[in-house]
């Protein structure tokens, strides 16, 4: 075999429906100089029994059985039984590109960069969105201090990254990956990739990000979580994340726009996961983030994703809005309650107060209210976030949230 240039590394958990095109992709890549370390994290269903089988048609295939620990853990695992110079991770139920780790090879060594950033293709229901990154260009040190790390978790616009969140549309020397990921704690099971990319770039000190799109992220409606099992817990585990960010960066930032940043991405990932109407302990509402709309208000919403979900499902518990319609450009079968996602086309402006677009991004935000505009849709009618860092502040103090961002259950 030749030498090992790039280790990818694959965790395995519950995509048995998935695997097979994951890993045939990989085998199939122009580059051959890798291994394919293939995470097996006690996966109950035949994906293990597919990772033996493919072992054995190809030595570039290593197999790791462990016992369930979570997604950090089979990354861990991956990484120490890694011998690439370079470290890919594909999620086990996506595919790439084929020419994916050759030109994420050649992007690394034509620029000596320690991290590859690259753009990715989103596929829905057979449909295929490109995202490309917001940043283009090669950076060194300073750069990365100054112009990358001020913006990669909030770029100014809510709540836009500036840097994504995922590792796997990344490439990272293994040697410095090494020395961050060790220092991810295990009990971060939420926003782990963020964990790993945004301490990761504070140790970076050549960075190369191109629009070139080579990988194919799979949304899947049965990976999302339509209802959170417990607020306490999910804020808990939001905590630990937003307190390890605030100890990898307070190195290089300065205390107000880490502050700044961690409470924007903070408030970003509550909204999603809460449905975006908050409540107390007893279930009163203590925060609407949606201006101008209020209780019994008529309203629209657009999103069959994340937060789309969590809306209607919040909404059943509180009885708060009114939904006449919910809809998506991405039209497909789903239901929650009385409510089942619509096409674009199936809205009147006569027939709402407000519609409300489930997403925190800016950028996908903006894109959508264009397409409704299109459709005729009252712009004026499109409810706006609530993003005054005053009363996000007072909001987390009131979650239980601490100066560290850790959650205080009293």
């Amino acid at each position: 075999m030749s030498k090992i240039e790039i280790s990818v590394i694959v965790p395995i958990y519950r995509i048995e429906k998935y695997l097979p095109k994951c890993i045939e992709s990989l085998i199939d890549q122009s580059f051959l100089d890798f291994e394919l370390l293939l995470v097996n994290d006690g996966s109950p269903d035949n994906c293990p029994e597919i990772c033996d089988n493919y072992a054995k048609t190809d030595s570039r295939i290593k197999v790791i059985h462990k016992k369930n620990g979570g997604l950090l853990t089979a990354r861990k695992e991956g990484l120490k039984n890694a011998i690439g110079k370079y470290i890919a991770y594909v999620d086990g139920d996506d595919w790439v590109d084929k020419y994916y780790l050759d030109t994420l090879f050649k992007l690394a060594e034509a620029n000596a960069a320690d991290l590859v950033v690259t753009g990715q293709f989103r596929e829905f229901n057979g449909k295929i969105e490109t995202i490309k990154p917001k940043y283009r260009g090669v950076y060194n040190a300073q750069d990365i201090k100054t112009k990358i790390i001020p913006k990669a978790i909030y770029n100014g616009k809510f709540c836009e990254h500036g840097i994504s969140t995922y590792v796997w549309n990344k490439l990272f020397k293994r040697e410095l990956l090494e020395t961050i990921l060790n220092d991810v704690p295990n009990d971060i099971i939420m926003g782990e990739d963020a964990a790993i990319t945004y301490s990761y770039l504070t140790i970076a000190k050549k960075l190369v990000i191109s629009e070139i799109p080579l990988y194919y992220y799979r949304q899947r409606h049965d990976s999302i979580v339509k209802s959170i099992e417990d607020p306490k817990i999910e804020y808990y585990r939001l905590g630990l994340l937003m307190n390890f960010l605030k100890i990898k960066l307070s190195s290089v930032l300065d205390i107000e726009t880490l502050n700044k940043q961690l409470k924007l991405y903070l408030y970003s990932q509550i909204l999603v996961r809460s449905g975006g109407i908050i409540l107390n302990d007893n279930d009163e509402i203590i925060f609407n983030p949606f201006l101008k709309t209020k209780k019994n208000s008529k309203i629209v919403v657009y999103s069959s994703g994340s937060f789309g979900q969590h809306i209607l499902t919040t909404n059943i518990k509180t009885d708060y809005f009114k939904i006449t319609e919910w809809i998506d450009v991405d039209y497909h079968e789903l239901i929650i309650g009385d409510n089942h996602v619509m096409p674009l086309s199936a809205i009147n402006n006569s027939e709402f107060d407000y519609l409300i677009i489930a997403t925190i991004n800016n950028y996908t935000h903006e894109s959508i209210k264009t397409k409704l505009g299109l459709m005729g849709i009252d712009q004026d009618k499109i409810a706006k976030i609530n993003t005054d860092l005053e009363e996000i502040s007072q909001l987390l103090i009131d979650l239980g949230f601490n100066d560290d961002f850790m959650f205080i259950d009293n």
